[in-house]
Order: structure tokens, then C-alpha cells, then sequence
């Protein structure tokens, strides 16, 4: 696809990337940073230039039903289209300066996942749709050599994007930050409808979707506001829909920032399993990350910390019922 439309002024383009739709004219930046009007042209100043690279768990993207015990080849660069004051990789998501000395092409990419034994690429740290085409010409090859590919994202994405994705993308885990559109507007500068419509999207274009909401006490955790999140994870995307309630901790620009407690979180593990959620995680806390069987409760994968310590499952189905587990298992 094409990751820009040309606009009738001379040399004005319009980025497609996100629902910012920038409009840039020559030599102008988006709201991202990184992506760039060069001769009529968008130009992703990041392409081929990552800012970190790391092989972690697939439990700490946090993915719990994509082949739970791999690992994933994780990577992301410089620069976001948010600015969340909580962002714990801010040193790199509020950074636009590009190291062009460290270059990993695409290809080089996989292969690196393949030698690592990473069964999966993640695209994270930063906000990948930012660094989509070089994200996409490196899963396009992770695809064709058995490697799958995560998404982990604030769920900013253009329509056009989402519908690009379906090729590739195996699994996605988006950012559900809060339930008030001027919260989203104002301090992260970002958008609620748009997350929402973009969760709904990635459902109906059959990746598979998990959810993770960190929790700030005073800011996203009244009942009436998860009670709401709940519903619409249940409603609009399926009980099946995996929801990870994170604690917060201070960093960035909220140091002074509490954080949270474990009667919050359990207070909204209440909340989702009333509106009928059957996978429901704690997540930046010391409990297990175990998951049940919703028809008849059995333990199918017991996880400590990011460790999977047993795994039930037969097939993607439970031992004990036959019930088929929403999920990639192999």
C-alpha cells in the first residue's frame, strides 16, 4: 500500500500511519517525529534504525495466548504519535534524534529472531505504527519463514493500516488507557473512538487481540469507568478477548505518582469477570498469570512471573472438557 496520499496544494502530502493524519509539507515532520515529506514522498527516518532490541518472553508483551513459554524478538525505535507522561520507555518514545549508525535490515531482522530461537517478532517499546513499513517488510519475511508477528500498540492506527495488516500480523496487544475521550485528547494526545474503533477492526479482521489497561489510581480506575471498559471488551470485541490490569509505577512525568495497589486491581479483576470475561491478568505484580478453562475451571497454563510453569493444553483444547481455548497455539 501506499503510506501517503498527495494533497492538492504542491508537494502538501498526508500521512496515513495514523488517525493524526498529518499533513506535511516538503521537508515538514509529523506529530511522530520520524516520519518525514521528502520530495512529495513519506520518508520513515527510522526504517532499518532500531532503539532497542532485546528476546524477552511472549508473556511480557504481555501475549498470553500465542504460544505461551516462547519468546519473542522484541524491538522498536525512536519517536511516538503519544505523550503519555507515564510512558516507561519515554527515552526512546519521546526522542526523535535517529541513530543511522546502527542499521538491521529487514531481513537481517529475522534472522536474528531464527538464531535466537524467538518463535515471534514484537514490534514495541515505542509505537510501532510510527515504523510501520519497515514493520511490515520485516514481517512479510518472518511470515514466509514460520516466524510470527506482534503488535504492541496504543491503537492509533488508520483504518487503512488495519486493513493492510491481516497479511502479516498474527496477534496484537492494545493499550486501552483510559475511558474518557478528553483524558485521551488532552494528556495523551490521542484519541478514545479512535482506540476503540481500531480494537473493533483488528477483531473483525481476525488478528488476534488481547488488551491491557495500566491502571493509575485517581485517573482510570473508578468502577463506573472499568465497569464501561468491561462491557465494551465483552460487547463490542468478545468475552474471549484477554484483559491484562497492569500496575502502575512511577516514571516520566509521574514520579509523585502513586502506585498501584493490589486492592485496585483486584477491585477491577472483580469488575471484568461480572461483565462475564472469561481470560482475565494481573500484570507488574507478583501473582499468577494463570489460565483457567471458562466452561469448567480447570488449570490449563499455570504462569509465575513471565515463567510458564505448566501447560494443559491438548491441541488448543482442555483436557478435561474438550473445550477449544481462544487463542494461536501452534
Amino acid at each position: 500500500m501506499e503510506y501517503y496520499k498527495t494533497e492538492p496544494e504542491k508537494s502538501r502530502i498526508t500521512c496515513l500511519l495514523c488517525r493524526h493524519y498529518c499533513k506535511l509539507k516538503e521537508g515538514q515532520v509529523g506529530i511522530c517525529g520520524v516520519n518525514k515529506n521528502v520530495n512529495g514522498q513519506l520518508e520513515t527516518l527510522v526504517y532499518g534504525h532500531p532503539s532497542a532490541l532485546n528476546v524477552d518472553p511472549v508473556e511480557k508483551k504481555p501475549i498470553y495466548h500465542m504460544l505461551p513459554g516462547s519468546t519473542a524478538l522484541s524491538f522498536g525505535t525512536v519517536g511516538c504519535n503519544f505523550k503519555c507522561p507515564f510512558c516507561q520507555n519515554w527515552q526512546i518514545s519521546q526522542e526523535t534524534k535517529v541513530n543511522e549508525e546502527i542499521y538491521v535490515s529487514s531481513e537481517k531482522m529475522v534472522d536474528l529472531a531464527i538464531e535466537h530461537g524467538a518463535e515471534s517478532i514484537a514490534y514495541t517499546y515505542n509505537e510501532p505504527t510510527i515504523f510501520y513499513p519497515y514493520a511490515k517488510d520485516i514481517g512479510v519475511i518472518a511470515k514466509e519463514r514460520g516466524v510470527k508477528n506482534i503488535f504492541v500498540t496504543n491503537g492509533f492506527e488508520t483504518p487503512e493500516i488495519i486493513k493492510d495488516m491481516p497479511g502479516w500480523l498474527d496477534a496484537a496487544n492494545v493499550d486501552l488507557k483510559s475511558w474518557d475521550e478528553g483524558y485521551y485528547k488532552k494528556v495523551l494526545k490521542g484519541g478514545l473512538e479512535a482506540v476503540k474503533d481500531t480494537l473493533r477492526m483488528m477483531v473483525d479482521e481476525g488478528i488476534w487481540v488481547e488488551v491491557t489497561t495500566l491502571l493509575i489510581e485517581g485517573e482510570n480506575d473508578s468502577d463506573k469507568d472499568l465497569n464501561e471498559m468491561a462491557e465494551f471488551i465483552a460487547n463490542d470485541l468478545g468475552r474471549h478477548v484477554p484483559w491484562h490490569l497492569s500496575a502502575f509505577h512511577p516514571d516520566y512525568k509521574m514520579t509523585d505518582h502513586q502506585w498501584t495497589g493490589m486492592d485496585t486491581l483486584k477491585r477491577a479483576d472483580a469488575i471484568a469477570k461480572k461483565a462475564g470475561l472469561y481470560y482475565v491478568y494481573l500484570g507488574n505484580v507478583p501473582v499468577h498469570g494463570d489460565t483457567y478453562c471458562p466452561d469448567c475451571g480447570e488449570l490449563l497454563i499455570d504462569r509465575t512471573g513471565y515463567n510458564v510453569t505448566v501447560n494443559k493444553l491438548v491441541d488448543g483444547h482442555c483436557p478435561k472438557c474438550n473445550r477449544a481455548i481462544e487463542g494461536i497455539w501452534k
